[in-house]
């Protein structure tokens, strides 16, 4: 038996990240963050999305297309255990795996048509890189994929700390709507690596074309300079 699968994009996501930090680390977790889908030349066929106007929520099966790595290691370090703990690569929801695959549920916001004619998928809250390869995308069914009883392991409850952000020097203005909303909440969800904790450091992502500029002094982040990203 042939165990080795090719598996072929089927699409790539365009969101507002063109690199990994500040990235939500789950879906769902900023629900205002949005993106659209576009499918690859063979799969533009619209009679593909039939249908798919009747869920709310869809899965996206992806590739950790910059994590790829020739080996893996039976344990990785959770940044959110300090990156000190090792636990087992399958009870974590880490990039380096033996398929480099991810998982998200993102809210399904309706199809938009293009100008060539195709249709692609806009969704809220995802948590992918910009132009992060799309595998397949299914249905979110609520009666089978929603568990409120289930257990988080060490995940459970991390994210209930929220910092105090900050604007300074006018950088509030910058952005408005959605796109605020969705600052906001990245920021004040902390995306610093979970063990990096220095009032003096600058840390830096893009966002939307802009380079966000920070620093977190206890339970305040201050925002002090917004600039467009060269």
């Amino acid at each position: 038996m042939n165990n080795k699968h090719t598996f072929e994009n089927i699409a790539k996501i365009k969101t507002e990240f063109p690199t990994k930090f500040g990235i939500p680390r789950q879906s769902g977790l900023i629900p205002t963050l949005k993106g659209k889908i576009v499918f690859e030349p063979k799969y533009r066929n619209p009679e593909a999305l039939r249908g798919i106007e009747g869920y709310s929520h869809l899965w996206l099966i992806w590739n950790f297309s910059e994590s790829e790595s020739k080996e893996w290691s039976a344990t990785v370090r959770p940044p959110r255990l300090g990156g000190n703990k090792r636990v087992g690569v399958f009870a974590t929801r880490s990039p380096y795996r033996p398929n480099p695959i991810g998982l998200s549920s993102v809210k399904f916001e309706g199809l938009c048509n293009e100008k060539d004619g195709s249709v692609s998928i806009l969704v809220s809250g995802a948590d992918l890189l910009d132009g992060t390869p799309i595998y397949d995308i299914k249905p979110y069914i609520p009666y089978t994929d929603s568990h409120p009883e289930a257990v988080g392991g060490f995940a459970e409850g991390v994210f209930g700390n929220k910092l105090t952000v900050v604007y300074e020097n006018g950088c509030e203005t910058i952005f408005s709507g959605d796109d605020k909303l969705s600052l906001d909440e990245i920021l004040a969800s902390d995306p610093r690596p979970a063990y990096q904790d220095d009032a003096e450091r600058i840390y830096s992502f893009e966002f939307s074309e802009y380079k966000i500029k920070f620093k977190v002094e206890e339970k305040n982040l201050k925002v002090f300079e917004i600039q467009k990203a060269e």
